[in-house]
């Protein structure tokens, strides 16, 4: 059984720093590329960082390029998301997903549709 648990939200004052976690279970981790993405209260879930199944490539979002780092330990089947310079707008529920990637060592995946697994999210709140 495949499981992603994402951990380490919670509320923040702007400007300050969060680390969240995302350890997945039941798959061959390195052989899966992981993305992170959000879902504030009426909006679209939004793709936010992404890294390959080698942890070689990384790509963010515009909206958190510079502010946002992914990093990966396949030793430890985890994913970390380091968030900085929070603001109001990072508000939302995260979420970590995973899909098999066979060949492509360096690929990443900015499509929510292009993941077969999902946590069940971890609530980032930002007060301004």
């Amino acid at each position: 059984q495949v499981q992603l648990v994402e951990s380490g939200g919670g509320l923040v004052q702007a400007g300050g720093s969060l680390r969240l976690s995302c350890v997945a279970s039941g798959i061959t981790f390195s052989t899966y590329a992981v993305g992170w993405f959000r879902q504030a209260p009426g909006k679209e879930r939004e793709f936010v960082a992404a890294v390959s199944r080698s942890g070689s490539s990384t790509f963010y979002a515009d909206s958190v390029k510079g502010r946002f780092t992914i990093s990966r330990d396949n030793a430890k089947n985890t994913v970390q998301l380091q968030l900085d310079s929070l603001k109001a707008g990072d508000t939302a529920v995260y979420y970590c997903a995973a899909r098999g990637v066979t060949y492509a060592l360096g690929s990443y995946y900015t499509r929510s549709t292009d993941y077969n697994y999902w946590g069940q999210g971890t609530q980032v709140t930002v007060s301004s």
